[in-house]
């Protein structure tokens, strides 16, 4: 615990802090104790941890982007029906209930990535370059930047539920969409937000003022969970 949020006989910074303005990757999430998984909830919604001792407190920058992997059961077989063991897919469901709700409703993208294939590792398909990715997205992010409600500072990810209503605009098929989402897989308020920010900078990638169906439907599937119900 005191190693990634801080603390220790000096209160010193934890990953957390030591990663501020930067990028903070947890591998095998799953095997990280809930009560480490847990400390980061509040961290990640106000940029900042509060060491608290017996004599002193001590706040620390922590506004990190967060980014996670897991298998999806402990052995990593269970979309294998082949390999899978004995237990599938109750192991499934017992693994991903090691992470909390409330921690998983802390991402903004939950994406499943299949399995590397052999002609996959054999064969040399061109990808797009660092270089032409870096251009779309200061594209996108000046995009955004245009509009008065956000200004040039402010990042999507940190839009409030008031800028959020003024600058979300869904045309009919995209909120219906919406709402149908909502109702079927009963969405916290923080999902939600989230899926609005996610739906905003999926359309400012591609300078589009107002959100489109097919935008939602790309968000809506970035917030799955990839693991057994």
């Amino acid at each position: 615990m005191a190693a990634m949020v801080g603390g220790g006989s000096r209160s010193r910074p934890g990953e957390i802090s030591l990663a501020h303005n930067g990028v903070l990757f947890l591998d095998e999430l799953a095997e990280f104790s809930r009560p480490v998984l847990d400390s980061l909830r509040q961290p990640l919604e106000t940029g900042q941890v509060v060491v608290a001792r017996a004599n002193h407190n001590v706040t620390y920058p922590a506004r990190f982007q967060l980014v996670a992997a897991m298998n999806p059961c402990r052995c990593g077989y269970l979309v294998d029906p082949s390999r899978a063991c004995g237990s599938a897919p109750a192991c499934g469901r017992r693994y991903a209930a090691r992470v909390s709700g409330p921690m998983i409703d802390r991402f903004d993208l939950i994406i499943e990535v299949p399995e590397v294939t052999p002609d996959m590792l054999l064969t040399n398909t061109p990808s797009e370059s660092t270089d032409v990715i870096a251009q779309r997205v200061v594209a996108a992010k000046a995009y955004a930047a245009s509009r008065p409600q956000q200004g040039a500072n402010c990042a999507n990810a940190r839009l409030q539920a008031d800028q959020l209503e003024a600058i979300v605009r869904c045309d009919d098929a995209a909120a219906a969409l919406l709402k149908a989402a909502i109702e079927k897989t009963h969405l916290s308020a923080r999902a939600y937000h989230k899926l609005q920010r996610l739906a905003r900078t999926i359309a400012d990638l591609t300078a589009e003022d107002v959100i489109t169906r097919a935008t939602m439907a790309e968000a809506l599937a970035y917030r799955a969970m990839p693991l057994p119900a």
